[in-house]
């Protein structure tokens, strides 16, 4: 099977699988959908829907938030990973959001990156969920199924390398639903260990290189 035909075999498995999808981060607002994603850094969307309500809750907006104290923020998600930092995170995004942006959430990459929090991976999940751009978000999940299934190489050993490649392979319309294909089978079939392979669907075409996706 060339790279060619596992493209087009993978994407046309989970285009009748999937048809519709999204993340599954909880959130009401571009602002809501950023500050969820900046939690869920080496943290479960399940975790991070646990301690959002009552955050949004207290911190609807940037303007609410950038008035906050760090310490008063981590109350609200000390039962995520890392609350100290991304609670100064939080606040620094939101008032950087404030004096920069009037408070709304920018489209641009650049301006994404600027932001305190806010890295390549975070910028792209914005761009795709929140604005409909052409992005490809490579989280461990997707950086480790993209190395199992041979979607990439060995020579692809980062995050944006894998970014690369999957941006040229795929088809423009189905990059943002392939990000949530490729994270979902990870979260739930193609796991970090004991991956499903007797119950995965892909297995009788996938060369489960698992010695390549050391990062998942």
């Amino acid at each position: 099977m060339t790279r060619a035909e596992r493209y087009r075999y993978i994407l046309d498995y989970f285009s009748r699988q999937m048809p519709e999808v999204n993340t599954e981060l909880e959130f009401g607002s571009v602002f809501q959908l950023l500050v969820a994603v900046i939690l869920s850094a080496q943290c479960t969307d399940k975790r991070v829907n646990q301690v959002t309500p009552e955050l949004f809750r207290r911190y609807p907006d940037a303007q609410s938030m950038a008035e906050a104290d760090e310490t008063e923020v981590y109350e609200y998600i000390r039962s995520v990973s890392y609350p100290n930092s991304k609670a100064k995170h939080l606040v620094g995004m939101a008032k950087a959001l404030t004096e920069k942006h009037g408070g709304e959430v920018p489209e641009d990459m650049d301006q994404l990156l600027q932001l305190p929090g806010v890295g390549r991976k975070t910028a792209n999940v914005i761009q795709a969920v929140a604005f409909g751009q052409t992005a490809m978000a490579v989280d461990t999940h997707v950086y480790r199924v993209s190395h199992r299934l041979g979607l990439v190489s060995k020579r692809e050993n980062t995050p944006y390398k894998v970014e690369q490649v999957l941006m040229k392979n795929i088809p423009e319309a189905l990059i943002p639903r392939a990000h949530h294909w490729l994270l979902l089978h990870g979260r739930y079939v193609c796991t970090s260990q004991r991956p499903k392979c007797q119950t995965c669907d892909l297995a009788a075409h996938c060369p489960k290189l698992i010695d390549g996706s050391k990062l998942g």
